[in-house]
């Protein structure tokens, strides 16, 4: 009773014309990325984050949230229509989604898409409101040697499952802790990396940092010369789908909830993967699983249901013990921290009407999505009309505006620049940016939970291993980034000997 009361308290402030104006703002914006094929949820929340910098802490969080699953609607529209992905997680919707346009059912395929994204996503967050409270309280018990073993196994699952290469992973996890110590030293009060630069004394702007490395390095990436594509939007009867449509995609979506929500409770897991498992869940237990790949309904509305059931659960470790369970969520954590709000058991005690204020909105974001999606298809897919060259020079003069009002100077905009094309770099390397954005947000708190845990134990570090929880979660971290060794040595002891 005491959480639906909470609850109901975060509706009366979530409906306050202003943060359903924010709300609007985000599920608009968010729609408008995804449909932007190649710009993605990461790269599309840090170039918004400068926008939310002077809201007041519940609206910003608002918004930049409708934006993160706004992305998820938006990214189907290019797949279904162009057979070509807003964002990784919609790939595997092209299929069935494009099979279908060329069947004339394009229309149906998106109605399918939207529905079944509110459905994932409003069950993934009513599972959000359940695992709040208990699992907050619980992480109040948890200690700073504790937390810091949590923070080792979160940064394991991400650098392990970031890139095919392991090494490549560590070296971007390890820039961004270079980057995160920048600024004033927590225990001693000196200046550490600064170099003599009085603007780095309170640290590399965080904001910066992230619009320049997945903004910029995406822009300066882009393919120049793509034909502006020639896209056509069904008309308004052709978005209702047929009773037999309706009764096939049930099951389809319920199966694709239970994946999505399983799998973005996971650090680490991305809503790609919650995407395919979903299509291969379809591919074993459809009773239709021969008309898969042909234009199957289940095609599109399994994966398209567990991708934005992911992207809600994948809220729940964030908010109740105050790990980002994706590369996206890490920069949602960070304008968090900019905000002055610390995600994990002490929000539902320190700031708890701003948390289920937030916790609320997800349920009216997720109807506002539904109302934007259907009915203005058109609207959407005249954005793709636009000539790459015109968007992109929209989007380069919002980034540097964006960056220097961070903090009204210039030197920001430089960090921006320089970080942009040091993400350039890493692309061109093949070095995977998602740890560098998590190591660059969880370093600061790392070191905080290490030296506390020090000044507890005096200086002695077995207090990792001496009190069990932390032990066993520094052990899975180990093993998880260890596992990989394992595996390349598995083949050469086979090759020493033949008969093994």
């Amino acid at each position: 009773m005491e959480t639906l009361n909470e609850l109901l308290g975060g509706f009366a402030t979530a409906m306050t014309w202003q943060n359903l104006l924010f709300a609007f703002l985000g599920c608009l914006l968010g729609t408008i990325i995804g449909v932007l094929p190649g710009v993605g949820p990461v790269a599309g929340v840090a170039l918004l984050i400068p926008l939310t910098l002077n809201l007041d802490p519940a609206g910003s969080i608002i918004m930049l949230c409708a934006i993160f699953y706004g992305t998820q609607y938006g990214g189907t529209i290019t797949s279904v229509l162009l057979n070509t992905p807003g964002e990784a997680s919609s790939a595997i919707t092209t299929i069935d989604g494009y099979a279908m346009t060329k069947m004339g059912r394009a229309g149906a395929a998106l109605t399918l898409a939207a529905v079944g994204s509110f459905i994932g996503g409003t069950i993934a967050t009513v599972g959000l409101v359940a695992a709040a409270k208990p699992l907050g309280e619980m992480g109040l018990l948890v200690g700073p040697p504790e937390f810091f073993a949590l923070m080792v196994v979160g940064i394991s699952l991400l650098v392990a499952l970031a890139g095919k290469s392991m090494v490549k992973a560590l070296i971007s996890g390890a820039l961004g802790l270079l980057i995160s110590m920048v600024g004033i030293d927590p225990v001693a009060g000196a200046p550490r990396f600064t170099f003599g630069i009085d603007n780095l004394m309170d640290g590399v702007s965080f904001v910066a940092v992230i619009v320049g490395v997945f903004g910029l390095s995406e822009i300066l990436s882009f393919r120049r010369n793509e034909p502006t594509p020639v896209v056509h939007a069904p008309g308004f009867r052709q978005l209702f789908p047929s009773r037999t449509e309706w009764r096939r995609s049930a099951p389809a979506m319920a199966r694709g909830t239970g994946v999505g929500f399983g799998l973005g409770l996971i650090p680490g897991m991305t809503g790609s993967v919650s995407s395919l498992l979903s299509y291969a869940t379809e591919k074993r237990f459809s009773r239709f699983r021969h008309e898969l790949g042909k234009g199957a309904v289940e095609g599109v509305a399994g994966p398209e249901t567990a991708n934005n059931a992911h992207a809600n659960a994948a809220l729940i470790p964030l908010f109740t013990l105050g790990i980002p369970a994706s590369p996206t969520i890490a920069v949602l954590m960070g304008a968090f921290l900019q905000q002055g709000l610390t995600p994990g058991p002490s929000l539902f005690t320190d700031h708890s009407e701003i948390a289920w204020a937030i916790i609320a909105s997800l349920f009216i974001g997720n109807v506002l999505l539904l109302l934007l999606n259907v009915p203005l298809v058109g609207l959407w897919t005249s954005i793709l009309r636009v000539p790459t060259p015109i968007l992109t020079a929209v989007i380069l003069v919002f980034m540097v505006i964006g960056a220097y009002t961070i903090n009204f100077s210039v030197f920001d905009v430089y960090v921006m620049i320089g970080f942009g094309l040091l993400g350039l770099a890493l692309r061109n390397l093949d070095i995977p940016l998602a740890p560098m954005v998590l190591t660059l947000v969880l370093g600061p708190l790392m070191e905080r939970s290490l030296r506390e845990s020090l000044e507890i134990s005096q200086g002695d570090f077995t207090v990792f291993t001496s009190r069990p929880i932390s032990a066993v979660l520094i052990g899975i971290g180990l093993l998880i980034i260890c596992s990989p060794l394992l595996k390349l040595r598995k083949p050469k002891a086979l090759m020493e000997d033949p008969e093994a």
